[in-house]
């Protein structure tokens, strides 16, 4: 099958074809004559599998065909993104499709100029790629007009929708049009978040291309016990021992992401890190070096797990384990991208090892552990048997934000 047979445009087609797209991957299949026929839609498939490719070419499609005639400062599309990085990925893959540009977009996210992007907007555009607190401060400012809104895309809809942005997301599509095509994309969702979604549907399509919370299986999974105090010395040793192209290295909170940073270039390694604190122009910096190669290493907060689209990435590298055992899924998803080959790393503490056997549970893949001399590490605690009863325990609900 190729592009042709999904019902897309001839230069569409083309496009995909120039652009080395030889046939659409499982989602794009599924997904996209269903959102040419104008229907809603929950599409769930594991990160790198082409998903905004399957939402974005059917939109343009629809934006060229057929012109609406009428305010020019009216917005036609709009694409919600947890991260920065997420929208900025989003319009340089409709840049990509939109070769001649026929179609006018602008991106509102925070860590930019306000006043910049205002200017774009008065300019008159069709798609708004946004976060959803930057284009709150559009809309409190009445720089964006909603009312004409034809179709609302969440894309990594599950964090999305979770209990910390659904209050502004609840404002958001309160000022848009009832009748609109609503689209909802994510690698993972789960039953109560799907439950949140369909409130703002009419009778959704539901592609479900993998089963949910599932990896990749191009990523070959691996976990390294080791004792806490351990960890830096596991990691260095694992940077400057084997063969590591370029490695993503995730932590939990922005200053361990600072610390091992700077650790890390003491050590003469080519590193830069991404976390909430740092500026809009730093983060772009940071990952344009490391698609470029002038990084070997990104040490990054969760933020970037749904942000970051670079080719080749050798390796993620779990420093810490998420407080989400989705998080681990968007994390090592950056790997084994299109069809390529990709590692995963995760140093185990033997606090960590609940908070593993949570993700195995999720992903329904038992991650292998290597046990290397010197690191502190301890075997694996045997799995207890079903006659066990622990003492009734909560977990922590706090989080560190990225």
């Amino acid at each position: 099958m190729n592009f042709d047979n999904l019902g897309l445009l001839q230069p569409l087609a083309a496009r995909c074809k120039s652009l080395g797209f030889t046939e659409p991957t499982p989602i794009q299949r599924q997904a996209i004559p269903v959102i040419l026929d104008g229907s809603d839609l929950i599409g769930c498939a594991s990160t790198g599998t082409g998903k905004t490719a399957a939402f974005l070419l059917p939109i343009l499609q629809k934006l060229t065909s057929e012109k609406r005639e009428g305010s020019k400062r009216a917005v036609r599309v709009l694409v919600l993104t947890p991260t920065r990085e997420l929208a900025s990925q989003v319009t340089e893959n409709l840049h990509e499709l939109d070769a001649k540009r026929k179609v006018r977009a602008v991106t509102i996210v925070g860590g930019a100029s306000f006043n910049r992007q205002n200017q774009e907007l008065r300019k008159g555009v069709e798609v708004v790629i946004a976060t959803p607190g930057r284009l709150m401060d559009h809309i409190e400012n009445r720089t964006v007009d909603l009312s004409r809104i034809e179709v609302l895309v969440l894309d990594e809809a599950d964090r999305m929708l979770d209990m910390g942005f659904l209050p502004v997301i609840r404002q958001i599509i309160a000022l848009l049009p009832g009748e609109r095509q609503t689209l909802l994309f994510s690698a993972t969702m789960s039953s109560p978040v799907e439950g949140i979604a369909r409130q703002y549907m009419d009778a959704p399509k539901i592609v479900d291309v993998n089963p949910r919370g599932k990896a990749a299986i191009t990523v070959k999974q691996t976990a390294y016990p080791v004792a806490l105090e351990s960890k830096t010395n596991l990691l260095l040793h694992l940077l400057e021992r084997e063969r590591f192209e370029r490695v993503l290295v995730f932590t939990r909170t922005r200053r361990g992401a600072e610390r091992l940073a700077t650790l890390l270039t003491a050590r003469k390694h080519q590193v830069n890190r991404i976390h909430a604190d740092r500026s809009q122009s730093q983060r772009e910096a940071a990952l344009r070096g490391f698609r470029d190669g002038k990084f070997r290493v990104l040490v990054a907060t969760d933020i970037a797990a749904r942000g970051i689209d670079v080719d080749s990435i050798s390796h993620v590298i779990n420093f810490d384990l998420p407080d989400v055992a989705e998080d681990y899924v968007h994390r090592i998803g950056r790997t084994g991208r299109a069809g390529n080959e990709g590692c995963a790393l995760t140093l185990l503490t033997p606090v960590d090892e609940l908070s593993m056997r949570s993700i195995e549970k999720l992903t329904g893949q038992k991650v292998e552990r290597i046990l290397l001399e010197g690191f502190g590490g301890m075997p694996p605690i045997p799995e207890r048997s079903s006659s066990f009863r622990p003492f009734n325990s909560r977990r922590s609900g706090r989080r560190q934000f990225a």
